[in-house]
């Protein structure tokens, strides 16, 4: 169509996702989180709603496998067994349920667990719970997009340095969302109708990740755990606003 680009988007709109998606992986690469959030916030205001989180997850899927390639060798697969195991079953339930469950409950939910491991020390079965874990949120990223935050919050427990934790979240992530990702494609999403634009959003990610790679490895590991702990209380918070937005503003 006549001034459109990519899955009938705007060349402005495309433009816009694809920047976001770069800075995103950039963010995620350096600080360790975030990057995701920053994502799914600007395509869904520009995507139709029924698109949002399954494009979403198919873009995670390569922007976290491109993060993990880069960072292989520090990524943590200790926990890696379990985790799968659980993110199997979480997957199969969250798409059974896909749309029976109120998303502002689990968003709620989701960013006062957040914001209670760092105010608090991270209760000690937390490290011993990866199966736990990657059902806990492969059954929630079906309903509110990214769970990274949550995900994240258990690889602190493990005791890796800057680098093992954003390798090992990449690593955690790109299962997690490949799962969601095969999910929708059994329930009918034709992702096929967004290739192009899944395909140049990972691109666009890759070079964000190349890019943030280098900011963090000038950060040093105190640096690194205190924006990574300010950057999870700003997801934390922005949950529970989106959360208890319709409530608020219901008649």
């Amino acid at each position: 169509m006549t001034g459109h680009f990519i899955a009938d988007l705007s060349l402005i709109a495309t433009a816009l996702i694809l920047a976001t998606s770069f800075a995103g992986s950039f963010v995620t690469a350096a600080f360790g989180i975030g990057g995701g959030i920053i994502t799914l916030a600007a395509i869904a205001s520009l995507l139709p709603a029924a698109a949002i989180i399954p494009v979403h997850g198919a873009v995670q899927v390569g922007s976290n496998a491109g993060r993990l390639a880069v960072m292989r060798h520090h990524f943590d697969s200790s926990a890696l067994l379990p985790f799968t195991a659980g993110a199997l079953i979480g997957a199969l339930f969250g798409g059974a349920l896909v749309v029976e469950l109120n998303p502002a409950v689990l968003r709620i939910t989701l960013g006062l667990f957040i914001l209670w491991t760092i105010g608090f020390k991270p209760p000690k079965f937390l490290a011993k719970s990866a199966g736990l874990v990657g059902l806990t949120s492969s059954f929630l990223t079906m309903f509110v997009g990214g769970t990274g935050p949550f995900v994240i919050t258990f690889i602190r427990t493990l005791g890796l340095n800057k680098l093992g934790i954003v390798a090992t979240h990449a690593g955690f992530m790109t299962l997690q969302h490949g799962l969601k990702t095969i999910t929708f494609a059994t329930l009918g999403f034709a992702f096929v109708d967004w290739l192009a634009l899944i395909t140049a959003m990972i691109a666009a990610g890759l070079l964000g990740t190349l890019i943030g790679k280098r900011v963090l490895m000038k950060l040093n590991e105190a640096h690194f755990k205190t924006i990574l702990n300010g950057v999870l209380i700003v997801l934390a918070l922005r949950l529970i606003a989106i959360g208890i937005w319709p409530w608020i503003t219901s008649p």
